[in-house]
């Protein structure tokens, strides 16, 4: 741009000094001044060349400054982001040492772990082997056990069956004694006065007050007496499984000695022994079915102390027991 005001200064101060110069002079000046123009317009053009890149290269410059704060800005948010994960780098680096410290600490207490938990394992081992022989020993008892126990449950069952079997053996001869029983009642129903029948723990007892059978203090039976235990005989002869006990009782009066009776046991066994020979007369009782005892007067059924009390236990009991011998052999198969 100054190249170019230069030469258009050039050009005007040659035109004023051609008024002043001669022709030839002038016309070397025109040509001169002509060559000068063409210099001029070439300068021109070289000017709007210039202008033109000039202008291209203003519009590079804008274009290269908007890029520059394009970068400095990309720079900037470069710079933050990079600040940032340095900061983000630095904290996992550290993070990173901690936790390979604490793996190494971990490291190392598993292997103390580990010691340790083997050395449990070991023991535990142990502990199972020894509950093994122990569990071993326990089935070998237990298996004992179960055989004393299948042993005791077949001496149960067989206890049973034979309890079973004595209860019906029972109840047979308690049915046998009512049936007894009935039929005596049968044969002494002349006899009421005196005389009771009844059972007791499956006996049947013929209870005969001593009015019926004996003056009082003596051992010899009266005719009332005689006729009523011919007439049990006759009764007893039927059933030779029945056993005979003739049983005598007094009072609690004290007995005055007279003769071979010196007190009240005297007087309960003869009396006893007594009913037991009436009873053998006919001969149709086998003796051994037979026997005879006296308790005196302590088998009272009165314990009172008045006239009517001591006269109920002045009596002779004849206890009629049905076969037992069944029920002997289950108590010895016990």
């Amino acid at each position: 741009m100054k190249r170019v005001v230069v030469i258009l200064a050039a050009a005007g101060t040659l035109i004023y000094y051609s008024s002043c110069v001669p022709a030839n002079k002038l016309t070397a000046e025109q040509n001169k001044n002509k060559d000068l123009q063409e210099q001029l317009d070439a300068a021109k053009m070289s000017g709007q060349d210039c202008q033109t890149k000039l202008s291209e290269l203003q519009s590079k410059y804008d274009k290269d400054e908007k890029d520059l704060a394009g970068l400095r800005q990309d720079s900037t948010i470069s710079g933050t982001s990079y600040r940032d994960l340095t900061t983000k780098y630095d904290k996992l680096n550290e993070l990173n040492e901690e936790l390979l410290d604490r793996y190494n600490s971990l490291l190392k207490g598993n292997e103390e772990n580990t010691q340790k938990m083997s050395g449990q394992l070991q023991m535990t081992q142990d502990q199972l082997l020894q509950k093994q022989d122990q569990l071993i020993s326990l089935q070998t008892q237990l298996n004992r056990e179960k055989m004393h126990l299948d042993s005791v449950s077949s001496m149960l069952k067989d206890r049973e069956a034979r309890v079973s079997q004595l209860e019906n053996i029972l109840k047979q001869k308690d049915a046998a004694a009512d049936s007894l029983r009935n039929s005596i009642q049968a044969a002494l129903t002349g006899f009421a006065n005196g005389i009771s029948v009844y059972t007791k723990n499956g006996r049947v007892y013929v209870s005969m007050s001593e009015k019926l059978l004996f003056p009082s203090g003596s051992i010899v039976v009266e005719q009332g007496g005689i006729d009523a235990v011919k007439q049990l005989s006759k009764a007893l002869e039927s059933n030779p499984d029945i056993g005979i006990m003739v049983e005598g009782h007094t009072d609690d009066v004290p007995m005055k000695g007279v003769g071979q009776i010196k007190d009240n046991w005297d007087l309960s066994v003869m009396r006893a022994t007594s009913i037991v020979k009436i009873i053998l007369e006919d001969g149709k009782i086998d003796p051994h079915r037979l026997m005879a005892s006296g308790v005196s007067q302590y088998d009272p059924i009165d314990l009172g102390t008045s006239a009517e009390a001591r006269q109920k236990n002045r009596r002779t009991d004849i206890i009629l027991t049905p076969k037992i011998n069944e029920i002997l052999k289950l108590l010895n198969n016990q």
